[in-house]
């Protein structure tokens, strides 16, 4: 598909818009020293930073919601990724140019996360982009979490247009099922972690980008 004419565009945080995995995936690795296991390698829980405190404890202690042990590890995982969060997480390198010509042509850009507002908030500040973006959404925000189109929706209805004339971006299955369905044209960030499940190609984006400057080809943006 080409691109199409967007007044807005929409990013999941992490893994599309800020690389959080050193600091998701080191607070797996303070919970695993806390019970008196060895650290896990980082390439074993990058892919799966994109699913939170679900995916995390999953790789960490193959816990699942459900298993009895579930809940108390999320629990203690949250409390010190809480302690964490911008230690060592950053805006992807190659993604600040990407805004930076978004804003110099006029195009507005928001967030759309499932990270909860106590988590994203602090990072959206602490990595200075409160005052650059005109949608802001977390995981609690609405009433329900992606894959549902409500979160897409809402950051539509906070910058004032329609949801047909937004575009996301995202790095998970889910976000392509939610943009689909909330009528948004929805690219896949191949630079992301990407998670577990079908590949990439075959999520039904629009388009799948290798790294975040490919996203002003297909806007056809200098």
């Amino acid at each position: 598909m080409s691109a199409q004419p967007c007044d807005a565009v929409l990013f999941d945080l992490d893994g599309t818009l800020i690389d959080s995995a050193p600091d998701l995936a080191g607070a797996a690795n303070d919970l695993r020293a806390a019970r008196g296991l060895p650290p896990l390698p980082f390439d074993a829980l990058r892919p799966m930073v994109g699913a939170g405190a679900r995916g995390m404890v999953g790789v960490a202690f193959g816990a699942r919601p459900g298993d009895a042990p579930y809940d108390a590890l999320r629990d203690a995982f949250l409390a010190l990724y809480a302690q964490r969060l911008l230690a060592h997480t950053r805006v992807f390198d190659t993604m600040l140019p990407v805004l930076d010509a978004l804003e110099r042509t006029g195009l507005r850009w928001g967030i759309v996360t499932n990270k909860l507002a106590r988590f994203t908030e602090p990072i959206v500040d602490g990595l200075a982009l409160r005052g650059r973006i005109g949608a802001l959404v977390c995981g609690d925000t609405t009433a329900h979490a992606k894959p549902h189109p409500a979160p897409l929706f809402e950051a539509a209805r906070q910058l004032g247009l329609s949801a047909a004339r937004c575009l996301y971006v995202g790095d998970d299955l889910r976000d392509v099922q939610a943009g689909r369905a909330a009528g948004m044209a929805t690219l896949a960030a191949g630079w992301g972690y990407l998670g577990e499940g079908p590949a990439v190609h075959d999520w039904g984006a629009d388009a799948v980008l290798d790294t975040p400057p490919a996203l002003l080809s297909w806007l056809r943006v200098a």
